[in-house]
């Protein structure tokens, strides 16, 4: 009982994650998912018969960074190509893409969903003669808004 309890009390760790996007909800396997994250502009105001010599501050808009994903290259596996190829001027399929923080069971514990994703940019990897890397690709999404769900 006491160590059920103790397990609650650590962090959870971040090496165990899946993505997945599109209607079908297409599944793929990244090494590095980053920039997850929500900023709020801030708002400085100060009115003219104010008797303090310093602005007050509100909340304004909300700011969402491109999410940057990293994956090994696999044979006749052009997904994100073929998305990204779909972009056309003022025309893309804007696609859910779900990112999910997986316990030690494979079960999500958290859940992070992309509003209105599409893709902006795809890197291939370098290519080196003399090198014995894994062949990575780097997409980065650009996104109208995330919400997070604990499970």
């Amino acid at each position: 009982m006491a160590g059920e309890q103790q397990d609650k009390n650590w962090p959870l760790p971040t090496f165990r994650f899946d993505v997945s996007w599109g209607d079908v909800l297409k599944t793929a396997a990244f090494q590095e998912v980053s920039g997850l994250d929500s900023e709020t502009q801030v708002i400085e105001y100060r009115h003219s018969n104010s008797t303090s010599f310093s602005t007050i501050k509100m909340p304004g808009i909300k700011k969402f960074p491109n999410i940057t994903m990293k994956r090994g290259i696999f044979a006749k596996d052009n997904a994100f190509w073929d998305w990204y190829n779909k972009i056309g001027m003022n025309t893309i399929k804007r696609e859910s893409v779900v990112v999910q923080l997986l316990d030690e069971k494979g079960n999500p514990t958290m859940k992070w969903t992309l509003l209105n994703a599409f893709p902006v940019k795809i890197s291939s990897p370098t290519l080196k003669s003399d090198g014995n890397e894994v062949a990575i690709q780097t997409i980065e999404i650009a996104h109208e808004g995330i919400t997070i769900e604990n499970a």
